[in-house]
């Protein structure tokens, strides 16, 4: 079952994007194996490279170990947050030394918001490209969160959302294999 590395971009315990990640994870039982990184890093300094933070090795290693990424990200003033946009920077450093390349990526969110997180998503696509990461173009999945948007056991409440979101997970899980993520 192919790994996937999962970087929830909040770093709150009961954040939204993380109940959302658990949600697609109950989706995707059976399919991809989900490991949760921590993104509770320092912030990026050229200078730690001496003696890289034991966190941004982990980082690393888990990119690297897995045969794609998902990104679960909220958006914070129309933009990516300060903590999935330093752990793209950590992981992508030294040069020569980028964890993304060649990697297979998704990208989803949710928002309290109307337009989910649309923005943050597009801008973390551009990002990416530019990482030489293998990007999933669609379908894209801009989550506007409600208080009924989970049962009580953290699983989609809708069946036609579970249903949307499970045509994601397969998508998700065939660029895997398509792009070269290790089965």
């Amino acid at each position: 079952m192919p790994k996937i590395a999962v970087l929830v971009g909040s770093l709150r315990r009961e954040s939204l994007n993380r109940q959302y990640a658990h949600a697609i994870e109950k989706i995707a039982a059976g399919r991809l194996d989900f490991r949760y990184v921590d993104m509770d890093l320092p912030l990026y300094n050229e200078d730690l490279w001496v003696s890289p933070p034991d966190k941004v090795v982990q980082l690393k290693a888990a990119i690297a170990d897995a045969d794609g990424v998902l990104i679960v990200t909220p958006e914070y003033n129309r933009s990516v947050p300060a903590v999935t946009k330093n752990a793209i920077d950590w992981a992508s450093r030294p040069y020569g030394q980028n964890a993304w390349k060649g990697k297979p990526v998704a990208v989803t969110g949710a928002s309290p918001g109307r337009q989910g997180t649309a923005v943050s998503q597009s801008q973390l696509r551009s990002t990416l490209v530019i990482l030489e990461t293998v990007v999933m173009g669609g379908p894209e999945v801009y989550m506007t969160f409600t208080k009924d948007l989970l049962d009580a056991g953290g699983a989609f409440a809708s069946p036609d959302t579970a249903k949307f979101i499970d045509g994601f997970v397969e998508s998700f899980a065939r660029w895997v294999q398509l792009t070269g993520g290790r089965s």
